[in-house]
Order: C-alpha cells, then sequence, then structure tokens
C-alpha cells in the first residue's frame, strides 16, 4: 500500500521533516517514490513552516495513497492557511 508520511532529516534536537509518498512497508527514512514538500516544526519569523505541492498531493490521493494522521492534520492547516491568504 502507498502512504504520504514524513520522512525525518535535520540534527539532534533540530527536526526537519520530508513530506514523501512511500511504500508502507518502508522504515519511515528509507527511499521513496516522490517527494511532495516539507514540515519545518521549528520555523520562526520569516522562515517556512510548511511547503507541499498540492496538484501532486490531490494526484496520490486520487491514485489511493492513505494519508498518515499528521499528515492529514497538516493538509487541512495549509487548506485553512490558503483560504486565509
Amino acid at each position: 500500500m502507498v502512504t504520504i508520511r514524513m520522512a525525518r532529516g535535520g540534527s539532534k534536537k533540530r527536526p526537519f521533516y520530508k513530506i514523501v509518498v512511500t511504500d508502507s512497508r518502508k522504515p519511515r527514512d528509507s527511499g521513496y517514490i516522490e517527494r511532495l514538500g516539507f514540515f519545518n516544526p521549528r520555523a520562526t519569523g520569516q522562515e517556512v513552516r510548511l511547503e507541499l505541492k498540492q496538484d501532486r498531493v490531490d494526484h496520490w490521493i486520487k491514485e489511493g495513497a492513505q494519508l498518515s494522521t499528521r499528515i492529514s492534520t497538516l493538509l487541512k492547516e495549509s487548506a485553512k492557511t490558503a483560504v486565509a491568504s
């Protein structure tokens, strides 16, 4: 099954996550099919916190990809931000 989830990057105590499409059986940080964006939970000031390629996310959802719980929360957050802009 294909899943949209986060892969951790960054250094110790400074997480940075790539939002990726991957096979659900693979380990968290192993290879992925496509990178859809990133999430920076420690963003401050003018730094970008969340960036997504929304057209590609929609494509993968139509293809049957499942969303992790955190990704579904982030998608709702990005939708609210897009409406407010």
